[in-house]
This record gives structure tokens, C-alpha cells and sequence, in this order.
């Protein structure tokens, strides 16, 4: 059986099923005394984010690009730069799909045979939860909604045999669906190929992790004429108040008439299946989301492809992307007292 087919066979199979969803309830966040869960530690989260990473192996005369994300404030997250040491000139620009910000830089290197960059942040995040609205709660436009409609390199939506659910209760479909994709796929990182984003490999894999997860989840809510975005940004430990953070998380929302834009975190909730109900409709603070979408265009224009997503620096040498080895991340964060001093 083919990678295609077997997507076809596991969606007709989720949706078989797909009217016995039982009604949303609003689940209240866990308890602070609950343990080592990532939910419901507490309502916001007060912390400074270093955002750094070193470029190493360059040559004299090396032309050096670099694009950095930038996280911007919204009802969920208050963004302040403290701090930025970032070399070479540049400019902030917004790429128009997504609307995501992000600082570049260029320059040519001289007698070094590396560079660093940080950013520190300060930031304040706030639980998301199934009453509390999202920034867009207004109705999409025709753009945004073709644009989140509309397949992605590794997420196709073509020719899948759910035609029929137009008309469903497309809520409860959503709901379906996240059960299914947290059933058919385990949290586990233990084997190459995962990370992608790639619908047909985890599919037939059934592993990986959360960019794997809500990549599924976002194909099978557009196929089923359901808008379905892709947001990426830092995980924080909920049990240590400072420390090194090893790389992103990412989680899915789809938009809901009703209710804006409603977020899911599958990956989590396989991995802490007592919170399974809690991350349908809430995300708890220990996260800051830097951007959203995937198959994106830098601001002035990379020379390589589309990212598949952006939270790391991308990084180009000569007009080639920078050798994963050549580029170490440094991201660390530290607790900080709600509304403490911002300045250094």
C-alpha cells in the first residue's frame, strides 16, 4: 500500500466514527498541586528569554546573511526586547503570508572565524483557555481563509475521500480528529525521520514529535474545509525557574465561527494523557510562541527554499545555507517576579 493510500484508509477510518463525538465541556486547569504536568501551574508566567547562537568555521571574506524571528505581543503574550547584540547591518521587516517579524542582518567577515548574536526578551504569557477569546476572534477574511485552507509542502489535502463531512458539525469533527491523531500517533524521538512536518511519513511511521503531531492534524482539518494553522515557538520546565531550553514546540489551532481560533496541543496530551481534555481548547503559559505557518519566505528573500518553519535562525554563507554543524543555539531562560524592573 502506498504512503497516499494509507492516508486515505486512516481518514476514512477517523471519520466513520465521526458522529459519535460527545459534546465539548470546558475542562478546568489541573491543579497546582498535580505534579510534574505541564498545564495549570498557574494563570501567567513571568520570564527573560536569551535567544542567542554562534556561527563557527567562516572564512575571510565570507559574506554572512541571517534572518532571526522576532515573537510579537498579543492577548496571550506581552513581548519587551531588553537587549540586542547582534553584528553586521540589517533591518525588521514582516513577511506578508503570515504577518511573523524578524530581524536581518548581513555582513562580511573579516580576520574572526566565528560570530554570536543574542536577543533577551522579557516576557509575560498567559494561559490560554476555552473562554478566553483569541486576538482574532473576528471573522476571517477571504484570504486568511484560503490561506489556511490550502496545503503545504509536506501537508497535503488533495484528493481525500471526506468529501461527504462538509456539512458535519465541523467542531465536533475537529474534536474527532484530534482524538485520532493523538491514537495513531506516540511522542517518540527515539528514531530518525521525525520533526518534518511530512503528513504521508507520519502516517505510516505512527511516531514523532509535536511538529509531526499537529502537521496531521492540520491536514485532516483542511481537508474536512476546516481553517487550521501551525504556531511554533519555546517550551519552558515547569519544575526549574532558570536553565537552558533544548529546542521548540509547536502546537495547531483551527478556526471555529463561534469561538475564533481555538488551539490544540496533541503532543502534549499524548505524553500526559490526565491533561488530554485540558489541551482541547487550552494551552498552559510555560510556552512563547514566536511564529506561525510553514513554506515561508524571508524578508529580504533567502536564497534557499521556503522554511519549512521559522523559530531558529537561518543562517547563509555565500549565498548556501550555513551547515547545520556551523550553527550552535544558545537558548536559555530565567523566571522573573510579574511586573519586576525590565532593565537589566
Amino acid at each position: 500500500m502506498t504512503k497516499t493510500s494509507f492516508l486515505a484508509v486512516f481518514l476514512a477510518a477517523v471519520f466513520l466514527v465521526a458522529g459519535n463525538v460527545a459534546p465539548f465541556q470546558t475542562v478546568a486547569r489541573a491543579d497546582e498541586s498535580s505534579g510534574d504536568t505541564t498545564a495549570g501551574k498557574a494563570g501567567s508566567r513571568t520570564f527573560q528569554l536569551d535567544y542567542g547562537f554562534e556561527v563557527d568555521g567562516l572564512h575571510e571574506g565570507d559574506e554572512v546573511k541571517m534572518w532571526l524571528p522576532i515573537p510579537q505581543s498579543d492577548r496571550h503574550q506581552q513581548i519587551e526586547i531588553l537587549s540586542r547584540d547582534l553584528p553586521g547591518v540589517g533591518s525588521e521587516s514582516r513577511e506578508p503570508k503570515y504577518g511573523n517579524k524578524m530581524i536581518y542582518r548581513a555582513l562580511k567577515v573579516g580576520d574572526k572565524s566565528s560570530l554570536s548574536a543574542k536577543i533577551r526578551y522579557q516576557v509575560q504569557r498567559r494561559e490560554v483557555t476555552a473562554e478566553s477569546p483569541t486576538e482574532e476572534q473576528d471573522l476571517l477574511s477571504e484570504i486568511e481563509e484560503r490561506l489556511f485552507l490550502s496545503p503545504n509542502a509536506m501537508v497535503p489535502i488533495a484528493d481525500l475521500p471526506i468529501k461527504w463531512l462538509i456539512a458535519s458539525d465541523k467542531f465536533s469533527v475537529a474534536r474527532q480528529i484530534y482524538d485520532r491523531v493523538d491514537e495513531h500517533v506516540r511522542y517518540d524521538k527515539s528514531e530518525p525521520g521525525y520533526g518534518n512536518g511530512d503528513v504521508l511519513w507520519v502516517c505510516d511511521s505512527r511516531f514523532g514529535n509535536c511538529t509531526d503531531f499537529h502537521s496531521l492534524f492540520i491536514a485532516m482539518a483542511r481537508a474536512s474545509k476546516i481553517p487550521a494553522r501551525f504556531e511554533i515557538g519555546f517550551p519552558l520546565p515547569t519544575d526549574k525557574s532558570s536553565g537552558k531550553i533544548g529546542g521548540y514546540h509547536c502546537w495547531a489551532s483551527f478556526y471555529d465561527s463561534s469561538r475564533g481560533w481555538f488551539p490544540v496541543d496533541i503532543s502534549e496530551a499524548d505524553k500526559h494523557p490526565e491533561l488530554k481534555e485540558y489541551f482541547f481548547g487550552n494551552l498552559s503559559p510555560d510556552r512563547i510562541r514566536f511564529t506561525k505557518g510553514r513554506d515561508i519566505d524571508l524578508v529580504p528573500k533567502q536564497s534557499s527554499p521556503p522554511l519549512n518553519y521559522f523559530v531558529y535562525p537561518h543562517v547563509e554563507i555565500n549565498g548556501k545555507l550555513a551547515d547545520q554543524k556551523q550553527v550552535s543555539l544558545q537558548f536559555a531562560f530565567q523566571n522573573v517576579a510579574p511586573n519586576a524592573d525590565s532593565n537589566e
